[in-house]
Parts: C-alpha cells; sequence; structure tokens
C-alpha cells in the first residue's frame, strides 16, 4: 500500500465522528495491506515505532521536526516556528507548507507504508554525533517527496500526534471485520493481544495463518502479559458471597508493579503499562538472577521496606526509585522489597489458565530463600469476620487494603474480573477513594489563570463494554501552578476542533482533546445527574454519573504511567456509587 492511500484513510479517520464508521475505514484500510504491511501499519496508527516493552522512541522533538519542514519546503525557520505556533498542530503547519513550497523541480516519490516506517525506524536508530542531523535530512527527504496531506502526518507521526483517536480495542474490531469478514473473532483476538501486548504481531498473524494462528496463541518470554484487574466492593460480607467460598485474602501493598520475565541470565522488568523499567531496579534483576528456575514469568508489587522495623514506606518515597539517572545511589537509600503475587509462566510451562491455588504453589516455591523477593503475605478464609480482621490488621501495617482472590479461577489477562477483588481503606462511608480520570477537553484560563492559558479540564471515565469515554466531571480547583503550566503544554499538542469519535458527551469544552493523559483526582461523592454521560440511563431522561467537588489529587496527580484504557471505569463508578451508602461489615 502507498503511504498516499494510507494518508487518505488517516485523513478520514480523523474526521469521522463515530466509532463503528471507524472501525469500517480501519478494516477497509486493513484489506488492502499486503501480509508484511500489517504490523507496521498497526504500529503507525498506534502512533508507535513498537510496543512499549521494546523501548523504542523517535528521539525527535518538535524544533527537529520545524528544521525539517525548512529544508524541505525552502521557508525561513523563523516562519515555520511562527506558523506551527498558529496552528498548533505541527501536520497542519507542513500540509500548508507543501502547498507553498518554495523549492521547484521536486521530483516526487511514491512511498510505500513499509518505506515510510523503515525510514521512520532509522531515524529513531540514529546516534552519536552529527545524529541530529542524520535525522533532519532523512525526515526532510521524506516530506520532500510527499505530497500535503501525506506530509501532515510524516510530522505528526514521530511526535506521537497523529490525532487518529484509536484504540486498541477499536484496531481488533477491525481486525476481525477485516480478516475473518465479522466482529465475532474479536474475543478470541483481545485474548491473544492481552497474551503478548503487541498488537502489530497480532494483526499480522491473523493476516499470514488465519484464526488457527490466534486460537494456538501462547504466552511467550519478554513479551509482557496484560495485567490482570481487580473490581471492587465495599464490605467483607460482599465479598465473601461474590467467592461462594472460602478465597485467599493477599495484603495489598503501594508500590510499583513489575511483571519479571527470566531465562537463563537475561532478566527484564515490565511496569504496570508494559514498559521496560529494568535499568532501574538493579536490586530487583540482582534477586531474580537467584532464583532457581531456567525460565520464568512472575508478578509482584516493588516498595521501599525497612527490614530493621518492618516498615513499609510511603510511595512518595518509593516513587523516588523511578529514575533514569543516580540509580545506585537510590538503590543505597531506598532498597526494595519485592512481594510476589502470581505466577504466569515456569521453565516451559504456561500457567495462564491454571487455577490461582497451582499458581501460588509454584510461585512459593520459586521464590523460596530469597531476602529480597518473598509471597504477599495472605489466609486463606470464608468467613467475612476473618477478612475483615485482616484487613484491618493490613492497613494498621501501613498498607492499602487487601486483595481476595477466587481459588480455581485462572489469571484473566487484561481483564478486570470478580475473581479478583480488592477492599481499600478508602472505601468506608463518604468517597475518599481517588479515581483516574482521562481528559478528553479542557478550559481557557481567565482572571489569575490568564496567564496560564488554562482553566479548567472536562475529564471521563472508560466505558469497556463500548469503548467509549464518558464524561464524569469538569475540574477547576485543586491545581498547582506547576501542574497548570504542563497541563497547557500538554494539552496544546492534542487539542482538535472535533470532538474525538470515542469521547461521548453533551458537555462542550473550549477545546477538545484526544484521550491520551489521566489525572488522578479526589471528590466528595458521586452523585446522579443529566449533565454527564457517565453510565447514563437510556430512558428519555438521560441521568448519569458525575463527581461533587472534584480536585487533582496531589502533586503526582498527573500519570504518565496509566493510560487512557487503563482509567476508572464506568462499572467502578457505578459500584463506588452504591459503597458510599455502605460501611463495614455486618455482625
Amino acid at each position: 500500500m502507498l503511504f498516499a492511500d494510507a494518508a487518505g484513510y488517516y485523513e478520514r479517520l480523523e474526521a469521522v465522528p463515530s466509532r463503528l464508521k471507524m472501525i469500517d475505514i480501519l478494516a477497509e484500510m486493513f484489506r488492502g495491506l499486503e501480509p508484511e504491511e500489517v504490523a507496521p501499519a498497526i504500529y503507525m496508527t498506534q502512533g508507535i515505532l513498537l510496543p512499549p516493552f521494546e523501548g523504542r522512541e523517535f528521539g525527535v522533538a518538535e524544533k527537529l521536526v520545524e528544521e525539517a519542514l525548512a529544508l524541505s519546503t525552502g521557508h525561513d525557520k523563523r516562519a515555520v516556528e511562527e506558523l506551527y505556533i498558529r496552528k498548533g498542530d505541527m501536520g497542519l503547519a507542513a500540509e500548508e507548507l507543501k502547498r507553498s513550497t518554495r523549492l521547484k523541480g521536486i521530483v516526487r516519490n511514491s512511498y510505500g507504508i513499509r518505506e515510510i516506517y523503515s525510514m521512520m525506524m532509522k531515524i529513531a536508530e540514529a546516534g552519536g554525533p552529527g545524529s541530529k542531523d542524520q535525522k533532519i535530512k532523512m525526515l526532510a527527504n521524506m516530506i520532500s517527496a510527499a505530497s500535503p496531506l501525506e506530509a501532515k502526518f510524516i510530522a505528526r507521526y514521530p511526535l506521537g500526534a497523529l490525532r487518529l483517536g484509536v484504540g486498541d480495542s477499536t484496531i481488533l474490531e477491525a481486525l476481525a471485520l477485516a480478516y475473518t469478514g465479522s466482529r465475532e473473532a474479536k474475543p478470541e483476538l483481545e485474548r491473544a493481544y492481552n497474551t503478548c501486548s503487541d498488537l502489530g504481531l497480532v494483526g499480522a498473524r491473523l493476516k499470514k495463518e488465519g484464526m488457527r494462528a490466534i486460537t494456538d496463541f501462547r504466552i511467550t518470554l519478554f513479551k509482557p502479559v496484560r495485567p490482570a484487574l481487580a473490581e471492587r466492593l465495599a464490605t467483607a460480607e460482599e465479598i465473601m458471597e461474590r467467592m461462594g467460598g472460602e478465597a485467599a485474602v493477599e495484603q495489598k501493598y503501594d508500590g510499583f508493579r513489575i511483571q519479571i520475565h527470566k531465562k537463563g541470565g537475561e532478566i527484564r522488568l515490565y511496569s504496570r503499562r508494559l514498559e521496560d523499567t529494568t535499568a532501574m531496579f538493579p536490586d530487583i534483576v540482582d534477586a531474580v538472577r537467584r532464583i532457581r528456575a531456567e525460565s520464568a514469568i512472575f508478578e509482584g508489587e516493588a516498595l521501599a521496606y525497612n527490614e530493621e522495623t518492618s516498615e513499609y514506606l510511603p510511595f512518595q518515597e518509593t516513587i523516588q526509585r523511578k529514575r533514569k539517572h543516580g540509580i545506585a545511589e537510590k538503590r543505597e537509600e531506598l532498597p526494595l522489597h519485592l512481594f510476589a503475587f502470581d505466577l504466569l509462566y515456569l521453565n516451559g510451562m504456561d500457567y495462564l489458565s491454571e487455577p490461582y491455588e497451582k499458581r501460588r504453589d509454584a510461585l512459593e516455591a520459586l521464590v523460596m530463600g530469597s531476602e529480597v523477593i518473598e509471597p504477599t503475605r495472605r489466609i486463606l478464609t470464608g468467613s467475612p469476620k476473618e477478612l475483615e480482621r485482616f484487613f484491618e490488621t493490613s492497613v494498621s501495617d501501613g498498607l492499602e487494603g487487601i486483595m481476595v482472590k477466587d481459588l480455581k479461577a485462572p489469571y484473566v489477562a487484561g481483564a478486570r474480573k470478580f475473581s479478583w477483588i480488592k477492599l481499600k481503606r478508602s472505601y468506608r462511608g463518604a468517597l475518599t477513594d481517588t479515581l483516574d480520570l482521562v481528559i478528553v477537553g479542557f478550559y481557557s484560563g481567565r482572571g489569575s489563570r490568564a496567564e496560564f492559558g488554562f482553566g479548567g479540564l472536562l475529564c471521563a471515565v472508560y466505558n469497556r463494554k463500548r469503548d467509549m469515554f464518558e464524561t464524569v466531571s469538569r475540574i477547576g480547583t485543586g491545581f498547582t501552578e506547576a501542574q497548570m503550566t504542563e497541563l497547557h503544554r500538554k494539552l496544546e499538542r492534542i487539542k482538535r476542533g472535533l470532538k474525538p469519535a470515542r469521547v461521548d458527551s453533551v458537555v462542550e469544552p473550549r477545546f477538545w482533546v484526544a484521550p491520551k493523559y489521566v489525572v488522578t483526582v479526589n471528590a466528595d461523592e458521586i452523585t446522579r445527574s443529566p449533565m454527564h454521560t457517565c453510565g447514563r440511563s437510556t430512558d428519555k431522561e438521560g441521568i448519569g454519573y458525575a463527581l461533587r467537588f472534584p480536585r487533582l489529587y496531589g502533586d503526582e496527580a498527573i500519570r504518565p504511567d496509566k493510560g487512557p484504557e487503563e482509567a476508572t471505569t464506568t462499572e467502578e463508578v457505578i459500584e463506588m456509587f452504591r459503597m458510599q451508602r455502605k460501611v463495614g461489615v455486618k455482625e
């Protein structure tokens, strides 16, 4: 497929107001791809070079793209910069500059989608002395040979700002429609994706080998599994009733969730967003190297822990270990302890489909004898009162709460199921738990905020069933000056004139933005409201759920560690609304 054709599809995707139409457009594009083009096309549509766990970044800043545009169109650098500032979008600036190019006699090449992807990969790999000039030249060559429409997306791609608004679920549904003729294959494709976290790989195998390859999809070392997620309930009695008998009750730790992969002497650590964090935590790597297994994949929560006082340090201290520089010094100051809670793979055996009991037994044997890694502390019980006592003990130890797990359930990758249920100290009485919300719009600053160009946010939760973002709150308080400055800078880059297709809103912000950034929010309570679409009823009144007196929660409220599909869900908000009226355990 020519990149010109792909750019045409991207132009349609950007303008379409309906998610279902987005699926149809993507499916049409996927059908036109050769087998070797599928993975690159999917990565480009996602706005990435490779999945996050590969750690491959473009290494391209806005100034570099501006210089490439100046070189390829013959315009002055300052004129390019001024146009970008006026447009607020590098792609629109590139499109206009190409229409008014001052260079004559350019012979256009019809680059294919694989050629564009390959050249972008070379730009990312360029390093060392003179690499900046190399990157500028390669990007300029692509833009020189491009049409205005192609230039629009070539300029956006290395900045991670394609502005298509396409989510993983939408791509999976489009793949099912394109290569099986029906959306019914999506659940099986999603299972494969949850196992490898690589949409390009799933799409390529489906195109080349059909559904048989997807059905046979298995866990693979160094391709992290998308983490299982927990539901929440408010009382011990509700939890035990849902479990239907004896369950495992584990302490819940407030640290870094880490997925560990080991094969011989090769070890990789992945974050909850599946980014490679191996270099950040050498103490965990050293401990994993000493466990007796040729190959293994397991999960744990790492936190700073004082062995002498048996004291768990607060997350504000643990977070200091996540850094790219000064790692050795912080390792000495804040050594980590890993509490392992699940086993996914061991010495060639896939444990995902095995029951919790079997996974736990194998996990305990795996980490036995380690001074840095130990299994999460737990009890087995069918009693609400015993669960409640363990919960209170965990809270008094300085922990968040507990996780209750079905003894017979498999590991459900990438999904939120009642086989895992969390109970946190913040679930009692009034709403004091936080929510992770997706920014879908923002407002201009007025009065004292005019200098920041930022006045507030329109935020949404994620409806997994609809693959849509439903608004739940406008937020105008709780921002520090630093947060206002950062949010304005981030959101200006992704603002849009039209509402994104995957956003459901009756509220109109000053500017729409692509669902990309997540913020942690606190509020007094959840109320019913006709102003927001979260869980909106289907009757003519259309009443949804909203937050009362919402505000950003703390200095770390902007959450780069969470993607939009990892935000609080509609179902969780409805459950939290119900929890507000429940306290403790019945006697």
